[in-house]
């Protein structure tokens, strides 16, 4: 499968077996490092990697997975880029195009993405945007493969803020794989109807299953993976955190909750978590509102069935094969 050249923006662009051929590159890819076979495909190659956010595992995860195929890289961080401040995003696409052969974006509004895409000639990546986080759901489902061996079928239930970035990416991906997939939050936090509309349709071509529900323990039921992620995302204002918390508590995920999922059921989070007061921004929290854990439990955080750094360890391998495929000269098949 050839998609040297084409950008990696949201999931909704690929087709089934397009994703498939990025999870099957990205074990091959993952099992050369540990063995130590694996080809260096971007050699002399040069990465713009826009961050317009602050980032942990997606930096350093791009960083790696460049460094090790022979690439080189510029981080261009949230105090030194100048798109739309001094200079347009076309302007600014155009620029890069002509230096660096990839680049990768992780911002706000998902036509940032898409214009730089439009403008530079070459390969563009969402490394997250507010609408979509499109790495994170190949490294997810990665890990789900390893753990289950398949995607098809697999019930999963994501709880908290059901319209955010990560939401709509795990709902395309879901019923593009045939999953049972179901957004447990809120109703005023539920995805956009028109995404919701899009993942139904091709949930009816895929066999997956699209559900909405804001009682938490009808949505966890029998489920094999239960996903969370913060409550307020990157970028929104701390003065929405009171009335937030107070609206997700009941769907923290804690012992009593996960008792309604099977019992070999996998805890999934794309980091960082609030599951202990071990960071500046948990320490304030417990000082205005008394908690020391959100989203999820320090108990179930931490028990034998998360594999949450398993998962985090699976974006260096998922996005490496995004650029190979689509910047190296790989003929994997």
């Amino acid at each position: 499968m050839d998609l040297k050249g084409k950008s990696f923006l949201k999931l909704l662009d690929f087709t089934k077996e397009e994703l498939q051929y990025f999870l099957d590159l990205s074990a091959k890819l993952k099992s050369d490092k540990n063995n130590k076979l694996e080809k260096k495909e971007l050699i002399g190659k040069n990465i713009a990697l826009i961050f317009e956010k602050t980032s942990t595992r997606t930096r350093c995860a791009f960083e790696v997975a460049a460094y090790d195929q022979g690439a080189n890289v510029t981080y261009i961080g949230p105090s030194s880029s100048q798109i739309g401040d001094k200079e347009s995003i076309e302007d600014t696409a155009k620029v890069l195009g002509r230096f660096y052969d990839g680049i990768e974006y992780r911002g706000y509004g998902q036509e940032i993405v898409e214009s730089l895409a439009k403008h530079s000639g070459v390969p563009v990546w969402n490394g997250l945007t507010t609408e979509f986080h499109p790495t994170q759901v190949l490294a997810d489902f990665l890990t789900i493969l390893e753990h289950k061996g398949r995607l098809e079928g697999i019930k999963i239930a994501y709880l908290g803020d059901g319209k955010n970035n990560m939401a709509n990416s795990l709902m395309i991906g879901a019923s593009k794989f045939g999953m049972d997939f179901r957004i447990v939050s809120p109703k005023e936090f539920f995805p956009d109807e028109s995404l919701v509309k899009i993942a139904r349709e091709l949930a009816e071509k895929s066999g997956a299953k699209i559900t909405l529900e804001t009682d938490p323990k009808l949505g966890v039921n029998d489920v094999d993976i239960i996903y969370t992620d913060v409550w307020v995302s990157m970028g929104e204002d701390k003065k929405v955190w009171q009335d937030r918390i107070k609206k997700m508590l009941p769907y923290q995920v804690n012992k009593s909750l996960v008792s309604n999922a099977k019992d070999d059921y996998l805890f999934m989070h794309c980091l960082p978590a609030f599951h202990d007061i071990n960071t500046s921004v948990s320490q304030e929290i417990f000082e205005l509102y008394g908690l020391n854990e959100l989203e999820v439990t320090d108990e179930v955080f931490r028990s034998s069935n998360s594999i949450v750094f398993d998962e985090a360890e699976n974006r260096v391998h998922t996005i490496k094969a995004v650029l190979v495929a689509t910047l190296g000269n790989l003929k994997y098949k």
